[in-house]
């Protein structure tokens, strides 16, 4: 099965996951941060990997990257993007620093995407684990920026085989009139839908 097979209850059931997730990694950002960040998933989409890099404004579009795999029953990558374009304001949001105009990520800037990774990712996998009682296990996230294509290629290098398809939530981050929108990926290596869907309940 593949995610363009999915009939409308089972992307329901994964959309479900998305907004649970949400809630969670909210909590979460707050509580490391000490002020308060709304977090919500206004589109999740189930896309193949041609139209994944079309959403983020082509292959090209300059990103910072934090990836993970993911080992156990239903074994998956993950992705999490920010555009270069929203980087900045993203990094301010996390560590109060304020708009620079030479960009580089110091180590700083590298811990603080790489737990806002490990965070989100824990979040999704929370939901996703007490909805199937699956049991998932992250590893570290490694961070990267680069071009969105270049990361998508060595994510699928690294991580070896996985679906055509990936379901992308869309993240949109909050902080007082700030806004920050970033894509989360979750790439399921051959066989892990279907386990999770069954474990769903939403297999036929």
């Amino acid at each position: 099965m593949d995610f363009e097979q999915l009939n409308t209850m089972q992307k329901d059931a994964l959309k479900e996951i998305g907004n649970i997730g949400a809630g969670n990694a909210a909590t979460a950002l707050s509580t490391m941060l000490n002020k308060k960040i709304k977090m919500s998933v206004p589109n999740i989409f189930i896309l193949p990997f041609s139209q994944v890099l079309e959403l983020m404004g082509g292959a090209e579009t300059l990103v910072a990257g934090g990836y993970l795999q993911v080992d156990g029953t239903a074994p998956m990558s993950i992705l999490f993007v920010i555009p270069e374009e929203s980087l900045k304001l993203f990094l301010n949001i996390l560590l109060g620093k304020k708009e620079i105009s030479d960009f580089t990520l110091d180590e700083m800037d590298i811990s603080a995407l790489k737990e806002v990774t490990n965070i989100l990712a824990g979040s999704y996998l929370t939901a996703l684990s007490s909805l199937t009682n699956i049991e998932f296990n992250p590893s570290v996230p490694a961070l990267a920026f680069d071009m969105v294509g270049a990361i998508l290629g060595n994510v699928l290098q690294l991580y070896g085989e996985v679906s055509d398809h990936a379901l992308v939530i869309e993240s949109v981050f909050l902080e007082e009139e700030k806004e920050v929108k970033g894509h989360f990926f979750l790439l399921p290596e051959p066989g892990s839908l279907e386990i999770m869907l069954r474990e769903l309940g939403v297999v036929f």
